[in-house]
């Protein structure tokens, strides 16, 4: 397994096409929402990638400070249906977290976590900082992960 991190302006026309695919595939196909997932904040964005046998098994999207929320945050966490359950999900969110706090300066950082994945994101650290809210049609939580002193 292998991450590669990269800027929208790095990332090869195959790489695009094949991340974009696989959060078709989990948040449009896999969970049956409707949603418009291009959003304009791929261009800004870094996108880390868990890569295996040549195909992306793992993604995450990182933005920075006052993109999408006023603290930098990590979204789009897709695992490949037949990737699940090797801890590609701890992965990504761990490197993200990693990445951002090496290459960014950074307090904290903000996810918006479905509901059903709160345990999941409390095991990495992140707390609940937000009553619950729909986002899509599906129950969200804000969540932050504190870098340092709050």
């Amino acid at each position: 397994m292998q991450t590669i991190i990269k800027s929208f302006e790095e990332l090869t026309t195959t790489e695009l096409y094949e991340l974009l695919k696989l959060r078709a595939e989990i948040f449009v196909v896999e969970q049956d929402c409707v949603y418009n997932d291009l959003d304009n904040n791929d261009q800004i964005a870094h996108h880390l990638m868990i890569i295996e046998d040549d195909l992306i098994v793992g993604y995450a999207r990182m933005l920075n400070v006052g993109t999408r929320f006023p603290k930098a945050s990590i979204g789009r966490l897709v695992v490949a249906k037949e990737a699940r359950f090797k801890g590609i999900a701890r992965k990504v969110m761990t490197e993200a977290a990693n990445w951002m706090k090496e290459n960014w300066e950074l307090d904290s950082i903000h996810i918006s976590a479905q509901k059903y994945l709160k345990a999941f994101y409390g095991s990495l650290g992140y707390e609940i900082v937000t009553e619950e809210y729909l986002e899509d049609g599906i129950p969200h939580l804000g969540m932050d992960l504190y870098l340092g002193n709050k």
